[in-house]
């Protein structure tokens, strides 16, 4: 579990037991601390912390000194304090100063891992409760722009500004990140960010784009330039000239056409085909990928002056695996676009916990189609385990056997993308349409999947 943990005790043998049994419980994130004066300049530097377990009596400054600093400049961390007195006054002071509970001494792990997960589930539902608050997106001085991403993660807050401060730029801009992950959505709020944003903007998918068709896709050609040119069609070149061209899928353009492309870069020139006249374009480039460039570089099958072109600036958006804190966001979101003023049912806790224990190979774009699936079927109050794929549930258990099988090795993430692919496409009947569709995924990555893991 990513969970952020701190804990905060003067007895090191007790700090010591207390990590041994939250590593246990899957906890990875815990950070020790024996002075509770390091706490401050601790919450300066890090992130914030999901969760901090604080001993009521340590030399120096006691627990409730410590409770307010936390609470004050980091509002969001459950507190849960320890204390050897069983008082009920010591409660209610600890309640009253903002600590979600507290425990007494001598804790079982037990106990201890119950009260935390209950501080966990809180959190959660007050950051559903105060959606708009991700919304925002602190720090963004033009956050309509980035209103399409729903996100209450660091990483993902950071990355907003980061393209944020690259879209005031002409800079092209090259977007990697796995399939599903909101690379157009990202290309987009770029050019909504930028002075551009009042001009078109023009996605393409390069994977559909053949080598006949290439010249005159981008330039444009004038009426008889060829047969069968019957009337005179604007390139994209020209159609976007002012605004941002987005060159979706950049990877998979074959190596004779991004010669073509490395000139329409160099230059911002174009002849129309049927023409000699050069004409200039002022367009800005944002491209984007899920594979890696350099190890195609590195295979011959992308050209270098291409790739540092096209990566004046380079964002790499997290698979939603590495953003695990915004799956109970983006599913109360998907849930309130779906019923908009209707009332919205909700989510089961084991429904909840099925999806953040799920790894989402195919992201944020797989999620949605999950959440609308489920409603689809939701005639009550509740979406229930039942209502999920078929395959989730059972990819979980399969999962779990796994890893007692292994004694809890870890098993590679591949391996996991390769059973779920495998299972789901044996499901549909090898439909490959179908099953991208449930994986939420494009036709193009699932072949490239299924070629890659050999699964037929």
């Amino acid at each position: 579990m990513t969970n952020n943990i701190l804990v905060i005790d003067d007895e090191k043998d007790f700090l010591t037991s207390v990590r041994r049994a939250l590593t246990a419980e899957g906890f990875s994130k815990v950070t020790l601390l024996n002075d509770p004066y390091a706490a401050a300049e601790l919450l300066q530097r890090e992130e914030p912390f999901d969760v901090a377990l604080i001993d009521m009596t340590m030399p120096g400054m006691n627990g409730m000194d410590v409770l307010e600093r936390i609470k004050d400049m980091s509002p969001s961390t459950e507190c849960i304090m320890i204390t050897a007195r069983n008082e009920a006054r010591i409660a209610v002071e600890c309640l009253r100063k903002g600590a979600y509970d507290y425990l007494v001494k001598p804790i079982s792990s037990d106990d201890m891992i119950m009260v935390i997960r209950r501080a966990l589930e809180r959190k959660r539902l007050l950051e559903i409760v105060d959606l708009t608050k991700y919304q925002c997106h602190t720090g963004l001085t033009n956050p309509a722009a980035f209103k399409a991403f729903i996100t209450s993660s660091p990483k993902m807050k950071i990355l907003l500004r980061e393209a944020e401060l690259h879209a005031a730029s002409e800079l092209p801009v090259l977007i990697s990140g796995e399939s599903g992950t909101g690379k157009e959505l990202l290309a987009r709020a770029i050019h909504a960010a930028s002075p551009r944003a009042g001009n078109v903007f023009t996605p393409i998918n390069m994977a559909s784009l053949s080598e006949n068709l290439f010249e005159s896709a981008f330039f444009g050609h004038a009426k008889g330039a060829f047969t069968g040119a019957q009337d005179e069609h604007v390139g994209f070149l020209e159609y976007t000239n002012g605004g941002t061209l987005f060159l979706d899928e950049i990877a998979i353009l074959p190596l004779d056409l991004q010669g073509k492309l490395l000139r329409m870069l160099q230059e911002k020139e174009f002849i129309k085909l049927g023409t000699n006249k050069p004409r200039s374009a002022d367009v800005r480039f944002v491209a984007a990928t899920n594979d890696d460039l350099q190890k195609l570089m590195a295979r011959g099958l992308f050209r270098k002056d291409i790739y540092y072109r096209l990566r004046g600036a380079q964002l790499h958006l997290p698979s939603l695996r590495e953003r695990k804190e915004d799956i109970p966001l983006l599913i109360s979101h998907f849930i309130g676009e779906l019923f908009q003023e209707n009332k919205n049912p909700q989510v089961t806790e084991e429904v909840m916990a099925t999806l953040m224990e799920y790894s989402f190979p195919g992201n944020v774009r797989e999620l949605k189609a999950v959440v609308q699936a489920a409603a689809n079927l939701c005639r009550g109050d509740s979406i229930t385990l039942d209502m999920l794929p078929r395959d989730i549930p059972r990819l979980q258990r399969r999962n779990r056997d796994r890893l007692q099988e292994k004694n809890r090795a870890i098993v590679p993430l591949a391996e996991l993308e390769k059973d779920h692919i495998h299972m789901v496409f044996k499901e549909t009947g090898g439909n490959l349409t179908r099953t991208a569709d449930l994986l939420g995924i494009c036709l193009n990555t699932l072949r490239k999947k299924l070629r890659e893991y050999g699964i037929r």
